[in-house]
């Protein structure tokens, strides 16, 4: 994970300081990009411990289209959720059920939903050549009933040579809490459609706009960058179809970590 280190180096070199919604400040880069090739490795930070299993967990609550905290069975959306633990039409809402309304007689409307991610599965099947294999969780309508507006905003799959690519659009990226995070649950979701559809996982490509560091995350990133990292794990995913895989299907192997950093959540 040398570009995640490249990443923060850069940002601690050429960022300027800025003020942000949280009130907690930051150092800032508008526009960053980095490459992570999944034929070297799982791209899961190592030069702290990354809690995989509440990336897995929100990945599949993602796709299961929930907008409540109740069925997500970890603890990373707590501080986003209402009383009754509901968060809006977010991410997985908007991937998996975009609300559509269809007229069926004048002045009366059927309200559907489009599943983006099997839309997209579809075309990379059926047009592995398109140029509109994209799924977007920003859906102007919707943003007021969200609990936080999407980050990771958009993204697009690219087929070429027997291999599967994505590239992922984010508006906002906290590169210490959130960052390592969002690389590895689009690894993931990589991997998962890769599977369905007899392709190699191959490059993941992280474009930023607002890259930034809070300024209470500064020291322990620092630390980070005096640590070296170790070989990249290997995540195994069990032969099942993509809307029947479970945490349990997926096995991380030989993952090698330096010591937990905790890192203040900016709410």
């Amino acid at each position: 994970m040398k570009q995640y280190l490249e990443l923060v180096q850069e940002i601690l070199d050429k960022g300027e300081e800025k003020s942000d919604r949280t009130g907690t400040g930051t150092i800032s880069l508008f526009g960053a990009q980095k490459k992570y090739d999944l034929r070297d490795g799982f791209p899961l930070v190592t030069t702290k411990k990354g809690i995989f299993r509440s990336v897995l967990k929100e990945l599949l609550w993602f796709l299961s289209g929930s907008q409540t905290i109740k069925d997500l069975d970890c603890h990373i959306w707590d501080e986003w959720a209402d009383e009754d633990g509901n968060i809006g039409p977010l991410y997985g809402y908007q991937w998996v059920k975009w609300e559509k309304f269809e007229e069926v007689e004048h002045g009366k409307f059927l309200k559907t939903h489009i599943n983006q991610i099997q839309n997209a599965i579809d075309l990379i099947k059926n047009n592995p050549d398109s140029r509109r294999i994209i799924v977007s969780a920003w859906n102007v309508a919707d943003l007021d009933k969200m609990a936080l507006y999407p980050c990771h905003a958009f993204f697009q799959f690219y087929v070429i040579n027997g291999r599967l690519d994505c590239q992922l659009y984010q508006r906002s990226a906290d590169i210490a809490l959130g960052v390592p995070f969002n690389i590895a649950s689009y690894s993931a979701l990589m991997i998962m459609v890769a599977q369905e559809c007899n392709l190699e996982p191959g490059i993941f490509t992280h474009t930023i706009g607002d890259a930034h560091i809070y300024l209470n995350h500064v020291d322990g990133l620092k630390e980070q960058l005096t640590r070296k990292p170790y070989p990249l794990p290997t995540l195994k995913l069990a032969k099942k179809p993509f809307w029947e895989i479970k945490y349990e299907d997926f096995e991380l192997e030989n993952y090698q970590h330096h010591p937990f950093i905790k890192f203040p959540i900016a709410v």
